[in-house]
């Protein structure tokens, strides 16, 4: 493949094998004769299909995370970062990991309510509620269904914890809910940069907010008073790590105080759309990319093993982490954790009725 899919992260719809799916694969001339007939293929355009689950809040055991629960009023994710670790998760609705991944999303419509039944429930005890963890809270679509706003605001109501991790400057959107939230201590925001390249993030991450654009919310975020934390993540040898140090430096001069950077994850799906996107954007590059990223991971695409999937091993991981600690330290960015607020917590009414403050 030579000829890039403009404005698309995945290069193709490949599906997964995993679950025993059916495959198709149109033949070269029967492509090429029914071009001929009907022309070039039709831009590819992103639909939404509302869902309607019975509930919202996922919680998780994972030990190497750092929360244990979270929500996804979405599925699938516009941006279409083509090294996204949720790809996967679109194999088990019988859809592409690929295109299908960030042209056929899903809405949840009932988002705030199913949220609202569950923060309700007798007995239960609260602890931030992560957002961003399968796909992203302020992707364009949000703009249109608001269903971030909406459990922010329930957050506010009822004095409920919850953090945001985005790659996207719609997080500002929210500001006077977020301001709000900061003041009782129930939000942090993290945004996510990758490079300080448009041209390779247009790449990369081709719906996401520009770089400059992502450290300008930081920087709003932060006078306003709002937690904000960058994440240099993914990674990406040969491709990203020369950024590591400029993006430091760019977001403690916007008065950022946390951050952490994580190595690129090619899990099940990832691992050959990332190769196959490297064959058609970088393919002078794309065996030492791999060769770096597989003497970090055992000698795999990716480590899978709770513990270190979310590291790295060997010397390249051991000279990221050197170059990530010196750069935070001379960009005067500590290792601050924001510790939530549990205490206030009031659980909601149901049924449509407000509880009186």
């Amino acid at each position: 493949m030579s000829n890039p899919i403009h404005g698309r992260g995945a290069q193709s719809s490949a599906v997964t094998t995993r679950f025993g799916l059916a495959t198709r694969e149109a033949d070269g001339d029967w492509r090429d004769h029914v071009q001929s007939l009907d022309g070039p293929p039709v831009k590819l355009r992103t639909t939404v299909t509302q869902e309607r689950p019975k509930s919202i809040l996922t919680f998780n055991q994972s030990p190497d995370v750092p929360f244990d629960r979270s929500v996804n009023a979405y599925r699938g994710c516009e941006h279409g970062c083509v090294y996204c670790y949720a790809r996967p998760t679109h194999a088990y609705h019988d859809l592409s990991p690929g295109l299908d991944f960030e042209t056929r999303l899903f809405a949840k419509p009932d988002a705030a309510r199913l949220l609202r039944a569950t923060l309700a429930k007798k007995g239960y005890v609260p602890q931030p509620i992560a957002m961003g963890t399968n796909t992203d809270p302020y992707q364009p679509i949000e703009r249109t269904y608001r269903l971030t706003r909406q459990m922010l605001e329930l957050c506010l109501e009822v004095r409920h914890p919850v953090t945001i991790t985005t790659k996207s400057d719609r997080v500002l959107d929210d500001l006077d809910l977020l301001v709000e939230l900061a003041r009782e201590r129930l939000t942090a925001v993290a945004i996510s940069v990758t490079s300080l390249d448009p041209v390779l993030s247009g790449k990369l991450e081709p719906r996401a907010a520009s770089p400059a654009k992502r450290l300008a919310a930081l920087e709003k975020l932060a006078a306003a008073g709002v937690p904000a934390h960058c994440s240099v993540s993914p990674v990406i040898p040969a491709i990203t790590d020369e950024f590591m140090e400029s993006i430091l430096a760019r977001a403690g001069a916007a008065g950022v105080r946390s951050a952490n950077w994580i190595p690129l994850r090619l899990p099940h799906e990832v691992a050959p759309l990332f190769r196959e996107w490297l064959a058609v954007h970088f393919p002078d590059r794309a065996g030492k990319v791999m060769s770096v990223v597989q003497d970090m991971r055992g000698g795999r695409d990716n480590d899978p093993r709770f513990g270190t999937r979310f590291k790295a091993q060997g010397p390249w991981a051991d000279l990221f982490r050197t170059r990530f600690r010196l750069a935070r330290k001379r960009a005067g960015i500590g290792n601050e954790a924001y510790e939530l607020d549990c205490s206030g917590f009031v659980a909601p009414e149901v049924g449509g009725q407000m509880r009186l403050l």
